[in-house]
């Protein structure tokens, strides 16, 4: 029968048929063929061997958190302790519009925010909005969940952004841990251990363990030219513009012009200089 791969640990994985789990092993094919089964993955198992015996194609994975077939990914974003970094958040629009997934952007800690950071901060999510990106606040949970419905979600984001602190809101019966934020590192401490995938509410959504840096060099240069959604409709002179030293390049033209968000340009010249 067919299911779905919703939590791994050790050498068991738990696979999902309608409302039954079945508690199962990977056959030993998989080892010699180098296939690694994840969360997230479709697959086909011998109920009465418990034994997983194929692994169905994927429409995406993502190496970190290691997970597959995702419609969504909310990256959960702390403005204060920790601080919020637009050079990670940008890196994973990036990384997960390059893996054809949604992203979804959710900024926790406003209330750590004086006047004047609020204001900022209203000024960047503004600018989030008009690109395309959908962008919420931990204030806004069933706002954040009729957004999400019908679909299978990926909660990711710095270490101690509160992403099982926002899991909890939207489902309480999770009772996930939740962890402090190190006053000597200033970053959050690990509390997730694992990647699982939760049913809620017509969903299935996925805590996943924290983490504080992410590398994209894997990609070429156009993938991660094409992951900015700005830059995509553009009159520069050259089809192949990459917007860096090219002369007449309409893209640098709108970042001095204050069109294009500074910030987000420079992390692409970060990028895609790797």
């Amino acid at each position: 029968m067919e299911g779905q791969i919703i939590k791994i640990i050790s050498n068991t994985y738990s696979v999902k048929i309608n409302n039954e789990v079945y508690e199962c092993k990977a056959r030993g094919k998989f080892r010699n063929d180098k296939i690694t089964p994840v969360v997230g993955d479709r697959c086909i198992i011998d109920c009465k061997n418990c034994y997983i015996i194929d692994i169905l194609p994927r429409k995406n994975f993502l190496e970190r958190p290691l997970i597959a077939n995702i419609d969504m990914a909310v990256i959960v974003t702390s403005v204060k302790k920790p601080d919020l970094s637009l050079n990670l958040l940008d890196k994973l629009i990036s990384l997960i519009t390059i893996n054809k997934i949604v992203p979804v952007i959710c900024f926790t800690k406003l209330d750590l925010l004086n006047k004047e950071e609020l204001k900022d901060l209203k000024k960047l999510i503004k600018y989030y909005k008009a690109i395309g990106i959908k962008v919420f606040t931990n204030k806004k949970v069933r706002k954040l969940m009729k957004e999400l419905k019908n679909n299978i979600v990926v909660f990711t984001g710095q270490t101690g952004a509160g992403k099982s602190t926002l899991l909890n809101k939207i489902s309480p019966v999770l009772n996930l841990k939740t962890g402090e934020i190190s006053e000597s590192l200033g970053r959050g401490k690990h509390t997730t251990r694992h990647v699982e995938l939760f049913e809620i509410k017509k969903m299935y959504i996925a805590d996943t363990p924290g983490f504080s840096s992410l590398d994209i060099s894997n990609y070429s240069k156009e993938e991660i030219k094409n992951s900015f959604i700005e830059f995509r409709d553009n009159n520069c002179k050259f089809s192949d513009c990459f917007h860096i030293n090219e002369k007449q390049c309409e893209i640098k033209d709108k970042v001095n012009r204050g069109i294009i968000l500074k910030s987000r340009y420079e992390n692409y010249l970060n990028f895609i200089k790797k």
